[in-house]
C-alpha cells in the first residue's frame, strides 16, 4: 500500500499485540469489521492492528517524551458490523438483526422456506404470493406462523387490475391470519382494499403513540406513486371504508395522522415489474420526496427508504448505504439460490446469465395495458413469442381474423394444441379463479383472444418454476441485469455453482462486503492508495462470516 502526504491525525499506543505489515495483515483488519482499524508507522514501515489505544487530534510534533512506544497514527477506521450499515431504527421496529429484505418474487418463487431461513437469519422476507390461489396463500400464511412464529417474515401484496376480487380476498386473508407486513407491489394508485388493510385494528397506546397492526412496505419506481404512498390514506376511501362498516370512525380518524407506508423500497432496474429506472438517480429524489411529505404531515415517526433493484455484489450496496439506503432489498439472485421455489434448470440457467442477457416482454397480468416485464432473454425465446402475441392482440379484433399461417404457428409452437382446446382450458381456469372473464369472452372475441394468450404467459412461469423439460424454449424466467454483477463476481468462489447458492450465505456475503469495502473506502479517503485487489471482497463460506462477525447469523 501507498500513503499520500497528509496530516498525522495522532497517535496510538499498542497493547501487548504490536502492530504487524504486510497486505496479508491489513485485509484481516478490515474483515473484522466488529473491531477498529488502526494504521501506525513504526521503523518506516505501515503497520496495521485492531487492538491499542488511539489519541485523535494530538499534537503530531515530536512524539511524547513519557510513552516512547507511542506510534504515529497514520490512518484510523472505527468498527462498521453490518448490523450499522442503515437504518437501525427501521431493524429494531420489525425485530431485524440486519437492514436487508428478500423481495417477493411471485408463484412462490420466494418460498416458504427462503422466508424461514430469512427470518431466522434475522432479515425480512416477502413470500411470493402473486399469482397463487387463496387455498395456496393460506398454506403458505399457516407454515411460517408455525415454523417462524415471533420472528419477522412478510407477504407479497400484487395489484391486479383485471382481478380486482382477488386483491379484496388477499387483504381479507392477511387481515384474518395476522399477517402483519405485506410487500404492496405493481400499485398506481392507493386502493380500497390496499387503505382497509392499513386502518383496520389501529389504535392509539396509552403513551399517545399511534399504532397500527399492519405494516406497509411499498415497492415503488415513480415519484408520483411515492407521493401517494408516504401521504396519508385518502380520506374519500376511509369515508366509504366507514359507511360499509367496515372500519371505525375512530379508525379512520387516527389514519389520517400517519402515512399509507412504513417504508418504501425505491424500485430501480430490477426483475420483473420494473420500470427500469437508474438507482443512482432515483434514490435520491425518494428521500427527497420523503423528507418533504414528513414535514409536511408532521410525522412522528418518518418513513424507512430503502433500495432495490441491481443489488447484487458488496460494492453495489455499500453504494446504496452511502446513498442514505435504509435497508437493501435483493430478488433476482434469491432466484438463483437453492431454497427459491424455482427449478434447478432456471437456476443453472440464471447462473450462466451476463448482464446483457436479459430483456422486456409483455406481462401476463397487465398484458391488455402493454405493461411489460424484465425477464432473461439467454436460452428461452419466451421474450420474443410474448412479444409477438401483443403484436397480433392489438393488431386483430378476433383469433379468426390472424392469417391462418400465423395461426397455424400459434397451434403448432406456442398452445401446442388447437385454439378451441386452448380456450377451452383457459375457460375452465378463470371459471374457478374469476367467471366475469368467461362471461365477457364469451360475448367479445377480442377478450377471448387476449385470455388465451395471457393463458401462455401465465403457464410460461409455471414451466419455469417446475422445470418442464419439453418447454424450456417457453421458460419465463423474472430477471434484471443484477444477475451478470453477481456472477462475474462469484465467479471461482464458494458461491459460483447454483448448488452452493444459499441465501442466508449470499445476504451476509453482501452485507459483510459492503462493511469491507466501506472501512477500505474511508482509509482511500484519508490518504492510504491499495491495489484493486486489497480493495476486493472475495465471497466467503458462512462459517468464515460467523467467525468474522462473531454471531451466528442463522440464529435469529
Amino acid at each position: 500500500m501507498d500513503m499520500k502526504q497528509i496530516a498525522q491525525p495522532g497517535w496510538w499506543t499498542p497493547d501487548e499485540t504490536p502492530p504487524e505489515s504486510g497486505r496479508k495483515a491489513l485485509i484481516e483488519a478490515a474483515y473484522r469489521v466488529n473491531r477498529p482499524l488502526y494504521l501506525v508507522e513504526k521503523n518506516g514501515r505501515i503497520g496495521c492492528a485492531h487492538t491499542g489505544t488511539a489519541v485523535v487530534g494530538a499534537p503530531a510534533a515530536a512524539k511524547p517524551l513519557h510513552n516512547p512506544e507511542r506510534l504515529p497514527l497514520i490512518a484510523f477506521v472505527p468498527p462498521l458490523p453490518p448490523n450499522l450499515l442503515g437504518d437501525t431504527g427501521f431493524q429494531q421496529r420489525y425485530g431485524l438483526r440486519y437492514p436487508y429484505i428478500a423481495g417477493a418474487m411471485a408463484n412462490g418463487i420466494t418460498s416458504v422456506e427462503m422466508v424461514e431461513k430469512m427470518g431466522l437469519a434475522g432479515m425480512l422476507a416477502f413470500f411470493g404470493a402473486a399469482g397463487l390461489s387463496i387455498p395456496q396463500i393460506a398454506e403458505a400464511v399457516h407454515q411460517l406462523k408455525t415454523r417462524l412464529q415471533h420472528k419477522p417474515f412478510g407477504f407479497n401484496l400484487i395489484h391486479n387490475p383485471n382481478d380486482p376480487e382477488m386483491e379484496w380476498a388477499t387483504v381479507q386473508l392477511y387481515s384474518d391470519h395476522g399477517v402483519a407486513i405485506v410487500s404492496a407491489s405493481a400499485y398506481m394508485d392507493i386502493t380500497l382494499p390496499l387503505v382497509y388493510y392499513r386502518a383496520k385494528g389501529i389504535s392509539r397506546s396509552a403513551d399517545g403513540e399511534i399504532t397500527s397492526p399492519h405494516t406497509i412496505i411499498a415497492k415503488v419506481s415513480r415519484e408520483e406513486v411515492a407521493k401517494k404512498f408516504f401521504s396519508p390514506a385518502p380520506v374519500k376511501l376511509l369515508r366509504r371504508l366507514v359507511e360499509q362498516r367496515m372500519i371505525t370512525e375512530t379508525e379512520a380518524a387516527l389514519s389520517e395522522q400517519i402515512p399509507m407506508a412504513d417504508a418504501l423500497t425505491a424500485e430501480a432496474d430490477s426483475g420483473g415489474h420494473t420500470d427500469n429506472r437508474p438507482a443512482i438517480s432515483l434514490l435520491p429524489v425518494m428521500l427527497a420526496v420523503r423528507n418533504s411529505l414528513a414535514k409536511k404531515f408532521h410525522y412522528r415517526h418518518v418513513p424507512t427508504v430503502g433500495l432495490g433493484g441491481g443489488i447484487a455484489t458488496p460494492e453495489s450496496a455499500a453504494a446504496a448505504f452511502a446513498m442514505g439506503a435504509g435497508y437493501i432489498l435483493t430478488g433476482t439472485i434469491n432466484q438463483a439460490c437453492v431454497e427459491s421455489g424455482t427449478s434447478d434448470t432456471v437456476r443453472q440457467m440464471l447462473a450462466e446469465a451476463g448482464q446483457a442477457d436479459v430483456t422486456m416482454a409483455p406481462a401476463a397480468d397487465m398484458f391488455e395495458l402493454g405493461i411489460k416485464v424484465q425477464v432473461l432473454k439467454r436460452g428461452t425465446m419466451f421474450a420474443l413469442r410474448a412479444a409477438k402475441l401483443y403484436e397480433l392482440y392489438t393488431g386483430y379484433a378476433a383469433y379468426g381474423d390472424i392469417p391462418q399461417q400465423q395461426r397455424a404457428v400459434l397451434e403448432r409452437d406456442f398452445f401446442r394444441n388447437s385454439y378451441q382446446e386452448a380456450w377451452r382450458q383457459t375457460r375452465i381456469f378463470f371459471l374457478s379463479r374469476d367467471p366475469d372473464q368467461v362471461e365477457r369472452a364469451e360475448k367479445d372475441p377480442r377478450h377471448q383472444m387476449a385470455l388465451v394468450f395471457r393463458s401462455y404467459l401465465g403457464q410460461s412461469s409455471n414451466w419455469a418454476n417446475s422445470g418442464e423439460p419439453s418447454r424450456k424454449i417457453d421458460y419465463q424466467i423474472w430477471c434484471g441485469p443484477a444477475i451478470g454483477a453477481f456472477n462475474a463476481w462469484v465467479k471461482g468462489s464458494c458461491l459460483e455453482k447454483p448448488q452452493h447458492r444459499k441465501t442466508v450465505t449470499v445476504a451476509l456475503n453482501i452485507l459483510l462486503g459492503a462493511s469491507v469495502i466501506t472501512r477500505l473506502r474511508w482509509l482511500a479517503m484519508q490518504g492510504v492508495q491499495l491495489s484493486s485487489a486489497a480493495a476486493y471482497f472475495r465471497p466467503l463460506p458462512l462459517e468464515e462470516i460467523e467467525r468474522l462477525l462473531g454471531v451466528d447469523p442463522r440464529s435469529g
